[in-house]
């Protein structure tokens, strides 16, 4: 671990155990829509944590619902409508969230190392709720989401220099996996509070090595 020159994290499952918090807000602010397309959703977004609220938006409005309403057609304002409900469902809930352990400890012991946030979630309401939460310093790096998305946050941020070679990624999902590896980027799985139902399988067939949580990489820095 002591190789690594920066640490890039992804926020949910991750340092916040929000996962389930961001599917009970998507089923509510679906609850009008066929309940069928709802399910499907559902099973879609818990398979691709990582990916942003405004795609997966859209991938409901556009390519899900209209299976069971052929009569939905996309709109603009009932899209921009959702993600305002959305966010407003999710804030007040990671705001209680509980934190990974050790995060204090872990920022000791790896001195002025660049940590940075890279997540799917909104990015102003990420740092709306780090802020918040007392957690903004930890991450001297920078608190980055969408509508970017995690490949091009972090190719932007290597070209700017905040990440720099040998880094690693800790994340929950596939896309995490596919971010790091796309940019050149160690990858170790954080598998506690993952939605990813297959992860185990996935880890194998892609030889990721996976830890419970992220306190528990404190010790390879001592």
């Amino acid at each position: 671990m002591k190789k690594y020159k920066s640490l890039i994290f992804d926020c949910d499952g991750v340092i916040l155990k929000s996962n389930q918090i961001k599917t009970d807000s998507f089923r509510k602010i679906f609850k009008k829509y066929n309940l069928n397309a709802v399910d499907e959703f559902i099973n879609y977004h818990r398979n691709n944590g990582g990916e942003s609220r405004y795609i997966k938006i859209e991938k409901f409005l556009k390519n899900i619902l209209p299976k069971y309403d052929v009569n939905r057609e996309f709109n603009k304002d009932e899209f921009h409508m959702l993600l305002r409900s959305y966010s407003n469902q999710c804030m007040e809930s990671l705001l209680k969230c509980d934190v990974t352990k050790d995060l204090s400890s872990l920022r000791k012991i790896t001195g002025d190392l660049p940590w940075l946030i890279v997540s799917g979630g909104d990015q102003s309401e990420l740092r709306e709720v780090f802020n918040k939460k007392g957690l903004t310093s930890l991450f001297n790096g920078g608190i980055f989401g969408s509508p970017e998305k995690k490949i091009d946050i972090i190719k932007r941020e290597i070209t700017n220099g905040v990440i720099q070679f040998p880094a690693l990624m800790l994340g929950d999902s596939k896309l995490d996996h596919i971010a790091a590896k796309s940019n050149n980027i160690d990858f170790l799985f954080v598998y506690k509070w993952t939605d990813f139902e297959s992860y185990n399988d996935y880890c194998i067939c892609n030889s990721i090595n996976k830890i419970e949580s992220v306190s528990d990489i404190k010790n390879f820095f001592k």
